[in-house]
Order: structure tokens, then sequence, then C-alpha cells
């Protein structure tokens, strides 16, 4: 792995990064102050901005029109903050990166139409781009997105859920939009076909291990990290990675396993039963398998991004992978 206090990704992104952010914050407005205020700390409070940056970097080598570049990458990144209004929803939770959602602050309905006005103005960002190439693929990568999402919802509360079960829902709700990101950038950029499907392998396995560190720290981390206890997966009935390789290790009778059941089912109201269970995860080694595929994943995409001749933006798309397995939030 590269050293994290080495790379500079980001730093080169930044000029970028900060005209993404004026649209962003332009095309998330609405008419009502104390709304709009919420909105737009949300909108603040996104990250590192991976999705825009493996945008710009896709569709940077070739000859690109950079304005188009900017517009769909604030249109991937509005796509990110509606789908994470909606999730929220549907979760209920209270806080999102340490702050309160917008459902803990407004009536469910009006969460709900905010969440498709800004589904509405992303897609007016990637129509901008007068490319119906990037339309089909925004219009397919929301539908992947909601399929993912439906997944999660439906088999809430199941431990007999198998790793292809994980890595399509996962997919659906995480790394098709990375997927879609960087196929748009490639697209606008007037990359070859080939580089075009090699660097939405890319971000498809980007994603991947995104969600599968995601669902690491979700156990290793605490609420000042994340914003959120530890366990929040659990106690929503989300059956993830760690979860999954921790259960393939027990007896059906043992009294783990019940344990485990019970607290997945929304069946345990022991206090402290899934502090126990977390900690169990944590000390059965399934934490450190679940990073290992995670580094897979990451291994993959590195592979993927030796297409692009360009040797600078090689090793920053290096770096985002390297990047997405060493965060710890």
């Amino acid at each position: 792995m590269v050293d994290i206090q080495t790379r500079d990704v980001f730093a080169f992104m930044r000029s970028d990064l900060l005209q993404v952010e004026e649209r962003l914050e332009q095309s998330a407005k609405v008419d009502f102050p104390f709304v709009s205020d919420l909105i737009l700390g949300l909108v603040r409070a996104g990250g590192k901005r991976l999705r825009p940056i493996i945008l710009l970097l896709s569709g940077r080598t070739h000859d690109f029109d950079h304005d188009t570049l900017l517009t769909a990458a604030a249109g991937v990144e509005l796509l990110h903050t509606a789908s994470l209004v909606h999730d929220d929803t549907v979760d209920r939770a209270a806080l999102r990166r340490g702050r309160p959602t917008l459902n803990s602050m407004l009536p469910s309905g009006a969460v709900i139409l905010l969440g498709d006005y800004l589904f509405a103005q992303s897609a007016m960002l990637a129509a901008a781009t007068k490319s119906p190439l990037v339309v089909g693929i925004f219009a397919s990568t929301l539908a992947d997105i909601c399929d993912g999402q439906l997944r999660e919802m439906f088999v809430a509360h199941r431990l007999d859920q198998s790793l292809e079960d994980y890595e399509r829902r996962i997919f659906g709700k995480t790394a098709s939009l990375f997927a879609g990101s960087a196929e748009m950038g490639a697209i606008i950029g007037n990359a070859s076909e080939t580089e075009v499907q090699a660097l939405r392998k890319y971000g498809t396995d980007v994603g991947m291990a995104f969600q599968i560190v995601d669902d690491v720290l979700d156990f290793r981390e605490g609420t000042e990290q994340l914003g959120k206890p530890a366990g929040h997966d659990l106690t929503q009935g989300t059956v993830t990675l760690p979860t999954i390789i921790y259960a393939s290790g027990l007896s059906n009778s043992s009294s783990a396993h019940a344990r485990l059941q019970d607290v997945v089912s929304g069946n345990s109201d022991e206090p402290g039963e899934v502090e126990r269970v977390v900690q169990d995860i944590r000390d059965s080694g399934a934490l450190d398998a679940s990073l290992r595929e995670a580094e897979k994943f990451a291994d993959r995409a590195k592979a993927q991004a030796g297409v692009v001749t360009d040797q600078e933006t090689q090793d920053m798309l290096v770096e985002v992978a390297d990047f997405v397995v060493d965060r710890s939030a």
C-alpha cells in the first residue's frame, strides 16, 4: 500500500473540485431558507468527493471538454447525495457523518420530496452534458442504486444471505455509481471503447472495495469517527460481509449463533447484546478477512487503471484505490 501521507491526488484535484462544489450548491438550492441550509449542510459534508474525482480522472487523458466533465462530476455527486437522503429516510437514521439527517429535522414526506428534487436536479446536470450515452448511463445507474436499496430492504433481518447476494446488493447500492462515474468520464473524454470498459471495471472494483471497507468500519470504529455507534448495520438488520464471514464459522446450534440471529432479526431486547455481538465479530478475525477481500478488489482496480496511457493519471487512479482501502472513516 502507498503511505496515505504521500498522496497528492486530492490536492491536485482541488481546483476542479471547488468548481464542482459551486455547481453542486447551485443545483441543490431550494426556495425555503431553513430547508436550503439543511441541504447545503449535507452537500458540504460530502467527504473526499471520490465519485467526481474518478469521473474527472477517467476523462482527462484525451480530447475532452473540461466544462462538460465538471458538470457531469457535479451530477454524479448530487445523485449520490440524493440517494443518501432516501437511504437515511428508509433507515430512520438520526445522524449522517455526525450531523442530524434531514429526516430527523423534517416530516418524512417532505424529506422524500427533497430527495426526489435532488434526483431531478442531478438528472438535469447529466442532461446538460448533451450526451445521450451519459444520460443513458446515468439512468441505468439510478436504477441500479434503487435495486441495491430494495435488495437491502427486502432481505433485512435475515441471516441466511450468501456472499453472492451481498456482492450483488452492494454493487447496486454503492459500486454502480463508482462504475457509472468512471464510464461517463471516459465517454466525455472520448476514450476508446476498450478504455471505457476497463475504466468502468475500475470503478466497479473501487466501489466494491469502498463498501466492504465501510462495512468493516461499522464494526471497527465508533461514534467519534463515523458519527454513529459501532454495529449500526446490525441494529438495522443489515447483514454485511463481516457478519457473513463470522456466521460461516459458527455452528447453527451454538449460543453465539443464536445470539447473532436474535440481534440480526431484531428479537433481542437484552441490554448490551448488540455490543457483545460486535465484540464477538471483532475478535473472530472476520474484519481482517473482509479487508483482505477489499484489497483484492482494489488490486483488480489498479490493474484496470493500467489501460490509461498517461502515467500521471494512472498513478492518481491507483492512489484513489489505495485510499479507499486504507481510510479509517
